[in-house]
């Protein structure tokens, strides 16, 4: 079976002005794309995953003595753990998400390190046993962030819980000269839609990276929906 592209999910226009449980539209648009992705046939999904992982190695995501965000992924995600090791060997340092608050939704990235404790935290998905040597978004250079669902501005659909736009909220601060880090979405393609309406909380992304390409979508696009 081979997941088709989810553009023809509906949406609500609600831009809110707080965070605010999901619509149940975006609750269904959240369980159709996941099922999507999952419907990817090993074959397609690994190959597609060979894809990706060049275009963010030709993008020059991986660079010596980059400081680059990545992620550890939950079922039906795109995998970028083959990538670790060659980056690092290249002097990138690489870290992962860890959260340190859960009443406050408040995560930071620690560094990927060997021989490093693991544990599974309340969602399910694997993070550092220790916040040790951890940095907020602004001390990186690259973040690299899972997306259940994009449209072509930026806009994403995440899981719902919100970390990544609290810990990048600075981002929307007018004014605020703040060039880093790069914001990069890796998905399916199958995981497109036409059009996410955003929220005055979301931050969109800069680029997004699929098996079919790169979609450079600029920071001043409307914005998005968070893991």
């Amino acid at each position: 079976m081979t997941a088709q592209a989810g553009g023809a999910i509906p949406f609500p226009s609600r831009p809110a002005d707080r965070m605010a449980q999901p619509t149940a539209e975006v609750r269904a648009a959240r369980r159709r794309l996941r099922e999507l992705r999952l419907g990817l046939t090993p074959a397609a999904r690994s190959a597609a995953e060979r894809t990706i992982r060049a275009t963010l190695d030709r993008l020059g995501v991986f660079r010596g003595g980059a400081h680059v965000a990545l992620y550890l992924p939950m079922p039906g995600e795109v995998d970028l753990r083959p990538s670790i090791e060659g980056a690092r060997r290249r002097g990138t340092r690489i870290y992962v998400p860890r959260i340190v608050s859960r009443r406050r939704r408040r995560m930071l990235f620690a560094p990927w390190a060997d021989g490093a404790t693991w544990r599974t935290n309340a969602f399910g998905i694997v993070e550092p046993g220790t916040a040790a040597g951890a940095r907020p978004v602004i001390g990186l250079d690259v973040v690299v962030l899972p997306v259940v669902g994009f449209d072509p501005r930026g806009n994403r659909l995440g899981m719902g819980a919100g970390y990544y736009d609290r810990a990048l909220r600075r981002r929307l601060e007018r004014g605020a000269a703040w060039r880093r880090p790069l914001l990069v979405g890796v998905a399916f393609a199958c995981q497109q839609l036409d059009d996410i309406p955003a929220s005055p909380w979301d931050v969109p992304l800069d680029l997004v990276v699929t098996e079919r390409g790169v979609i450079v979508t600029g920071r001043n696009s409307n914005r998005s929906t968070d893991r």
